[in-house]
């Protein structure tokens, strides 16, 4: 897996998988506690769209927290020097690398998923110019009042006994989650410090670029934020970002993890079509 080192001396491990002459290119930001690894089906999908797909396991995560962490497990999902700063810095570091390889001409799409679409919208408000169209999944509006920063499992947990039931409709995505040695289950408030996690707040910057494309998909039953936050998610980015295109879809009954959900071939599908509307040439 190839690798380049940040600011601090972490080796930021990533792939890609690239296709000949690319509609665009997708940078994947994944969540707290899991790793590009878990991406599979929607990598296979993007690709035969005709898409290239470029991810990260971000510090402390995957590859890269087994590494800086000397492979001891327990550690997993801890950021380690420089802390959401720095991690946020990384996936921007990393922008830069897939924009040095596949070139500017090629349209480049950043797609963040929970913990990864909350570093999404804060690197969209530094860098609203880098990236040509933006997607937002699992994802919330930034206040303590519109995302949930306690126990997401709470109103799931008659469902199952791995705690993780908030994740997928399907058990074995809890089952799978568990047996990974590379995932944890960890709090990402307990991971990071509260002091860390409130760096995670916000709201969307002002004026962003006008044409830039953004798209908002949430499960109903998404205990991080779900309908409510998603919908004024997409207001704000509407009014004080002043996008012209911005598309919320909101899956009945769905939860947490999309890609991982029962109706993940809909949920793939709407994305490329989506993706296709903006970028593919007829």
């Amino acid at each position: 897996m190839p690798t380049f080192t940040d600011p601090q001396g972490v080796r930021i491990h990533y792939q890609h998988w690239r296709v000949p002459e690319p509609v665009a290119v997708v940078q994947l930001v994944h969540g707290v506690g899991e790793h590009i690894g878990r991406y599979g089906a929607l990598v296979e999908a993007l690709n035969a769209a005709g898409y290239s797909v470029w991810a990260d396991d971000h510090r402390g995560h995957g590859q890269t927290g087994f590494e800086q962490h000397g492979g001891d497990l327990d550690r997993m999902g801890r950021l380690g020097p420089g802390g959401l700063r720095a991690a946020i810095h990384d996936v921007h570091l990393f922008t830069g690398i897939i924009r040095e390889t596949e070139g500017d001409e090629v349209p480049l799409v950043l797609l963040g998923h929970s913990w990864g679409s909350l570093m999404a919208q804060i690197l969209l408000e530094r860098h609203p110019h880098d990236w040509d169209a933006v997607v937002l999944t699992g994802t919330a509006y930034r206040t303590p009042i519109h995302m949930n920063s306690g126990d997401l499992n709470r109103r799931h947990r008659h469902l199952g006994t791995t705690g993780l039931e908030w994740l997928s409709r399907d058990p074995a995505v809890a089952e799978a989650f568990v047996a990974d040695p590379y995932t944890t289950a960890v709090p990402l408030q307990e991971l990071f410090g509260l002091i860390e996690a409130a760096r995670l707040l916000g709201r969307p910057g002002r004026n962003l670029p006008e044409e830039l494309p953004l798209l908002i998909m949430v499960g109903s039953d998404d205990s991080l934020g779900g309908e409510k936050s998603a919908l004024r998610l997409a207001n704000a980015y509407a009014s004080r970002g002043r996008l012209a295109d911005v598309t919320l879809t909101v899956y009945d009954g769905a939860r947490h993890e999309i890609f991982n959900e029962t109706n993940q071939e809909e949920v793939r599908g709407d994305l490329i079509r989506w993706l296709d509307e903006r970028f593919a040439v007829d």
